[in-house]
Protein backbone atom coordinates (compact mmCIF):
# COMPACT_ATOMS: atom_id res chain seq x y z
CA UNK A 1 0.00 0.00 0.00
CA UNK A 2 1.25 3.17 -0.93
CA UNK A 3 0.81 6.71 1.41
CA UNK A 4 0.76 9.81 -0.85
CA UNK A 5 1.80 13.05 0.63
CA UNK A 6 -0.04 15.75 -0.41
CA UNK A 7 1.04 19.04 1.94
CA UNK A 8 2.84 20.44 -1.06
CA UNK A 9 0.00 21.00 -2.65
CA UNK A 10 -1.69 22.59 -0.08
CA UNK A 11 1.46 24.67 0.82
CA UNK A 12 1.66 27.13 -2.29
CA UNK A 13 -2.15 27.60 -2.90
CA UNK A 14 -4.17 30.14 -0.70
CA UNK A 15 -7.55 30.44 -0.22
CA UNK A 16 -8.90 27.84 -2.29
CA UNK A 17 -10.35 24.59 -1.71
CA UNK A 18 -10.42 23.62 -5.38
CA UNK A 19 -8.63 20.73 -5.83
CA UNK A 20 -8.52 20.91 -10.22
CA UNK A 21 -6.93 24.55 -9.48
CA UNK A 22 -4.15 22.77 -6.45
CA UNK A 23 -2.94 20.12 -8.89
CA UNK A 24 -3.02 22.38 -12.29
CA UNK A 25 -0.46 24.44 -9.68
CA UNK A 26 1.60 21.33 -8.29
CA UNK A 27 2.70 20.77 -12.02
CA UNK A 28 4.15 23.94 -12.67
CA UNK A 29 7.74 24.05 -13.26
CA UNK A 30 10.65 24.49 -11.07
CA UNK A 31 8.67 27.02 -8.88
CA UNK A 32 8.13 25.78 -5.67
CA UNK A 33 11.74 25.24 -4.80
CA UNK A 34 12.61 25.05 -1.31
CA UNK A 35 14.43 28.21 -1.55
CA UNK A 36 13.69 30.35 0.24
CA UNK A 37 12.04 29.04 3.09
CA UNK A 38 8.73 30.22 3.70
CA UNK A 39 5.35 29.76 6.10
CA UNK A 40 2.16 30.16 5.48
CA UNK A 41 -0.05 31.49 8.67
CA UNK A 42 -3.96 31.53 8.77
CA UNK A 43 -4.95 34.31 10.82
CA UNK A 44 -8.80 34.13 10.54
CA UNK A 45 -10.97 33.18 8.83
CA UNK A 46 -10.31 34.93 5.35
CA UNK A 47 -6.79 36.64 6.05
CA UNK A 48 -3.61 34.85 5.56
CA UNK A 49 0.22 35.95 6.10
CA UNK A 50 3.22 34.33 3.85
CA UNK A 51 6.00 34.83 5.74
CA UNK A 52 9.27 34.04 4.07
CA UNK A 53 12.91 34.14 5.29
CA UNK A 54 15.59 36.65 3.17
CA UNK A 55 18.61 36.81 5.10
CA UNK A 56 21.15 39.06 3.50
CA UNK A 57 18.41 40.73 1.41
CA UNK A 58 17.48 44.47 1.76
CA UNK A 59 14.11 46.33 0.85
CA UNK A 60 15.52 47.66 -2.50
CA UNK A 61 16.40 44.05 -3.58
CA UNK A 62 12.94 42.41 -3.20
CA UNK A 63 9.77 42.54 -5.45
CA UNK A 64 6.27 41.82 -4.32
CA UNK A 65 4.08 41.67 -7.55
CA UNK A 66 0.52 40.61 -7.70
CA UNK A 67 -1.11 39.79 -10.81
CA UNK A 68 -4.67 38.24 -11.54
CA UNK A 69 -4.15 35.39 -8.94
CA UNK A 70 -0.46 35.10 -8.68
CA UNK A 71 1.78 36.33 -6.18
CA UNK A 72 5.66 36.58 -7.40
CA UNK A 73 8.55 37.74 -4.77
CA UNK A 74 11.91 38.25 -6.50
CA UNK A 75 15.07 38.84 -4.86
CA UNK A 76 17.93 39.86 -6.55
CA UNK A 77 21.57 40.15 -5.55
CA UNK A 78 24.02 42.60 -7.08
CA UNK A 79 26.58 40.65 -9.02
CA UNK A 80 29.00 41.90 -6.47
CA UNK A 81 27.69 40.17 -3.38
CA UNK A 82 26.93 37.05 -5.57
CA UNK A 83 30.49 36.83 -6.31
CA UNK A 84 31.69 37.40 -3.18
CA UNK A 85 28.96 34.91 -1.15
CA UNK A 86 28.55 32.21 -3.43
CA UNK A 87 32.36 30.15 -3.81
CA UNK A 88 32.01 26.50 -2.07
CA UNK A 89 35.17 25.56 -0.21
CA UNK A 90 36.46 22.01 -0.65
CA UNK A 91 35.76 21.26 2.35
CA UNK A 92 32.35 23.24 2.85
CA UNK A 93 29.89 19.30 3.43
CA UNK A 94 32.09 17.78 5.49
CA UNK A 95 32.52 20.28 8.47
CA UNK A 96 36.10 20.39 8.55
CA UNK A 97 38.34 23.91 8.77
CA UNK A 98 41.09 25.19 7.55
CA UNK A 99 43.62 25.61 9.76
CA UNK A 100 45.18 28.01 8.45
CA UNK A 101 41.87 30.46 7.97
CA UNK A 102 41.43 30.13 11.85
CA UNK A 103 44.87 30.99 12.58
CA UNK A 104 44.40 33.97 10.37
CA UNK A 105 41.68 35.12 12.06
CA UNK A 106 43.27 34.39 15.50
CA UNK A 107 45.87 36.98 14.79
CA UNK A 108 44.17 39.88 13.48
CA UNK A 109 42.79 40.17 17.02
CA UNK A 110 38.69 40.77 15.89
CA UNK A 111 37.43 37.83 14.65
CA UNK A 112 34.18 39.39 13.52
CA UNK A 113 36.09 42.16 11.67
CA UNK A 114 35.24 43.08 7.51
CA UNK A 115 37.05 42.97 4.72
CA UNK A 116 38.29 46.60 4.09
CA UNK A 117 36.92 47.12 0.68
CA UNK A 118 33.86 45.84 -0.88
CA UNK A 119 36.00 44.49 -3.54
CA UNK A 120 37.79 42.48 -1.63
CA UNK A 121 37.08 39.12 -1.93
CA UNK A 122 35.62 37.21 0.99
CA UNK A 123 36.30 33.43 2.76
CA UNK A 124 33.78 31.39 4.42
CA UNK A 125 35.21 29.07 7.12
CA UNK A 126 31.19 27.90 6.52
CA UNK A 127 29.09 29.39 4.63
CA UNK A 128 25.18 28.09 5.63
CA UNK A 129 23.54 31.68 4.97
CA UNK A 130 22.36 31.18 0.86
CA UNK A 131 22.09 34.77 -0.40
CA UNK A 132 21.18 33.65 -4.01
CA UNK A 133 18.42 35.18 -6.57
CA UNK A 134 15.16 34.00 -5.85
CA UNK A 135 11.48 33.82 -8.08
CA UNK A 136 8.55 32.40 -6.02
CA UNK A 137 5.71 32.10 -6.99
CA UNK A 138 2.00 31.80 -5.11
CA UNK A 139 -1.34 30.64 -6.71
CA UNK A 140 -3.97 32.36 -5.09
CA UNK A 141 -7.16 31.81 -4.79
CA UNK A 142 -10.44 33.76 -6.19
CA UNK A 143 -11.26 36.74 -4.42
CA UNK A 144 -7.83 37.00 -2.65
CA UNK A 145 -6.39 40.56 -2.69
CA UNK A 146 -2.64 41.24 -1.45
CA UNK A 147 -3.11 44.25 1.57
CA UNK A 148 0.69 44.49 1.72
CA UNK A 149 4.56 43.02 2.55
CA UNK A 150 6.42 44.41 5.22
CA UNK A 151 10.26 43.18 5.81
CA UNK A 152 11.37 42.84 9.80
CA UNK A 153 14.77 41.08 11.38
CA UNK A 154 15.26 39.35 7.41
CA UNK A 155 11.81 38.09 7.67
CA UNK A 156 9.20 39.08 4.46
CA UNK A 157 5.80 39.29 5.40
CA UNK A 158 3.11 39.25 3.26
CA UNK A 159 -0.54 39.56 4.29
CA UNK A 160 -3.61 38.51 2.19
CA UNK A 161 -7.30 38.68 2.61
CA UNK A 162 -10.18 36.82 1.26
CA UNK A 163 -12.78 39.51 0.07
CA UNK A 164 -15.66 38.13 -1.50
CA UNK A 165 -17.44 40.59 -3.13
CA UNK A 166 -21.63 41.04 -2.25
CA UNK A 167 -23.27 39.55 -5.59
CA UNK A 168 -21.29 36.48 -4.88
CA UNK A 169 -22.03 36.25 -0.86
CA UNK A 170 -24.79 33.80 0.37
CA UNK A 171 -28.24 36.26 0.80
CA UNK A 172 -30.86 34.79 2.56
CA UNK A 173 -34.42 34.34 0.78
CA UNK A 174 -37.64 35.45 2.42
CA UNK A 175 -40.24 32.54 2.28
CA UNK A 176 -43.84 34.36 1.82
Amino acid sequence: MRNIDLSPLYRSFIGSDQLSSLIESAHRKDNQRAYPPYNIEVLGDDKYRISMALAGFNREQITVEAQGNTLTVRGKQTSSEQANGTKDDADHNTGNVNSEAVTQAETTGNRHSRPSSENTQRKFLHKGISARNFDKTFQLGDHVKVLGAELTNGLLHVDLMRQIPEANKPRRIQIV
